[in-house]
């Protein structure tokens, strides 16, 4: 089974577009459109499960830099977790003591 990334759709897409556009290249296992978990719109971009690898890479070489609704999709295999820079936060220290004078209020 092989993730792909979908990027850069249009707002108005659903899951029956993107199922209905990757199944000519495969059997699609899962479509999750990515949604903002305050207003329940989509974000942009989603992530489709083929059933092989085959699937995935004729999707990818098909559908990738295609336009839909006036946009160019972005389709490339999905990165692990572990494997996407940036974006993340750090929850270090934030401050706190930085001497041993006491404060004078």
């Amino acid at each position: 089974m092989s993730k792909l990334y979908v990027g850069n759709l249009p707002f108005t897409t659903t899951d029956s577009d993107l199922n209905t556009m990757f199944a000519k290249y495969g059997n699609v296992t899962s479509v999750s459109i990515i949604t903002d978990k305050y207003t329940n719109r989509s974000r942009g971009f989603a992530f489709v499960e083929m059933e092989t690898d085959e699937a995935a890479q004729k999707a990818i070489a098909e559908l990738n830099d295609t336009e839909i609704e006036g946009r160019k999709m972005v389709v490339n295999v999905a990165k692990p977790q572990t494997e996407r820079s940036g974006g993340g936060r750090s929850f270090g220290s934030r401050g706190g003591d930085r001497g041993s004078k006491p404060r004078r209020w």
